[in-house]
């Protein structure tokens, strides 16, 4: 195979609805006005690096050969990374998005101390900060890997060795100094083994402390060297240990309240570990909406019939039309965007394959994103919303909200013989009306 993987595919342009190009963007156009921005804007889409480039087919239950033959998988670590870099950013620039995303391990490979690992990963981000400045192509965020090295078999910061929680520091700190440097717009801490197997070898309470403290020393470098990005965790209900302490939204709300840090921090949220974790997507981006810790989206799905982590690419526009919906309520995504964290099937083995991925991928984002502002800007689901709480809105609502008593309260009911009836959600009718727009 040619060291040039992607030289013979095409700019991917839009073409609109009626094209039947299967290379051509169907419904993202990156220059359309909508609600006041462009897709692109709202979006803010990214190609992430290690399923796309990293990945090599294996079976997810076995060890084997890899099945896609690409160059950078054999050769010297440095120059394999350097070539892998190449196609990567030559990927990037065909299919036109506007942000990339890397963890450390990915970009280059390990060295034999951290040292070494370090300077393997300047080698090689050195030659993305010249790509970046050639191509336009920004950096959405970056993160350290730490969980596949055996190191971290018992987690990172979570780990019941202080070693392996000043290695894993280390290696965030660099990782976290380089994509300021680039100019990251977010930093992701993924606890992929934070987490236990057992409780008959957990110390539950010390394992969530040196996680709140690793988070804190996190979040006081970033303000140490000036990073102005977003520091994000990304909920994992059982990714891969049995039970995870980031599970979901709610469950790291609790821990960055307990530990004073959730003003400093925000989720990225995966569309499938939502699903795994028992929660429908819109769930978890209004949950955290709510909470005020809406950062950006992990834009990949799982299978319905399997159990695990299947990170395929979207296809299906109508499933993500609430949860779109729920990101325009809040405000959209500020810093954050929508990233590919997804990878071709096994059986798609040639380098077209992984562009139509990411087009099929985009155009369902954007497809859903459509429909979504179509539907807020209608005001037909937000005037029955609105009028079922019209109720706060009068005397006795304001006076609960104000604090009244529950003294004052049972007074009031008494003396005014307050009996409230049923009132319908009108569940069915919205549900309907909600399938007018998609």
């Amino acid at each position: 195979m040619t060291a040039h993987v992607y030289a013979d595919l095409p700019f991917v342009r839009y073409e609109g609805p009626d094209s039947h190009n299967p290379l051509a963007f169907r419904w993202y156009d990156a220059q359309r006005v909508v609600l006041g921005k462009t897709l692109a804007e709202h979006l803010r889409p990214a190609v992430c690096y290690w399923h796309t480039f990293c990945w090599g087919g294996q079976d997810p239950f076995a060890l084997g050969d890899p099945l896609f033959q690409r160059p950078w998988f054999q050769g010297a670590p440095l120059a394999a990374a350097q070539l892998k870099l190449d196609n990567a950013f030559d990927f990037f620039t065909r299919l036109g998005l506007p942000f990339w995303c890397f963890h450390d391990r990915d970009v280059a490979p390990e060295g034999a101390t951290l040292r070494e690992s370090n300077a393997l990963l300047d080698a090689v981000l050195e030659r993305a900060a010249r790509k970046m400045q050639d191509s336009g192509i920004q950096l959405l965020w970056g993160t350290a890997n730490l969980f596949s090295h055996p190191r971290y078999m018992s987690g990172a910061a979570t780990n019941p060795d202080p070693a392996v929680y000043a290695h894993a520091a280390a290696q965030v700190k660099h990782a976290l100094e380089w994509t300021h440097r680039l100019g990251g717009a977010n930093y992701v801490l993924w606890g992929g083994r934070e987490g236990y197997e057992t409780l008959l070898n957990t110390d539950l309470k010390r394992e969530l402390d040196q996680y709140g403290r690793f988070l804190a020393a996190v979040v006081a470098h970033k303000h140490k060297i000036g990073f102005t990005g977003t520091i994000l965790i990304e909920p994992k209900p059982q990714e891969p240990t049995k039970h995870q302490y980031d599970y979901d939204t709610a469950t790291v709300y609790g821990f960055l309240k307990r530990y004073g840090l959730e003003n400093e921090v925000k989720v990225n949220l995966e569309v499938n570990h939502a699903t795994l974790a028992g929660h429908s997507f819109e769930h978890e981006v209004a949950t955290a909406a709510a909470l005020g810790l809406l950062g950006s989206i992990d834009a990949n799905r799982g299978d319905e019939q399997l159990g695990w982590d299947t990170d395929q690419f979207p296809h299906n526009h109508v499933q993500l039309v609430p949860a779109m919906l729920e990101i325009i309520r809040a405000g959209g995504l500020g810093q954050g965007g929508m990233n590919f964290d997804a990878k071709v099937r096994r059986q798609s083995l040639d380098p077209i394959d992984q562009l139509e991925g990411h087009i099929g991928g985009l155009d369902t984002l954007a497809r859903a994103f459509l429909c979504a502002a179509e539907l807020y800007e209608s005001g037909a689901l937000e005037q029955p919303r609105a009028e079922r709480y019209a109720g706060w809105q009068g005397e006795l609502g304001l006076a609960i909200e104000a604090g009244a008593s529950l003294d004052a309260l049972a007074e009031r009911v008494h003396a005014q013989g307050v009996a409230p009836q049923p009132r319908s959600g009108r569940q069915e009718r919205l549900e309907n009306l909600l399938n007018r727009f998609v």
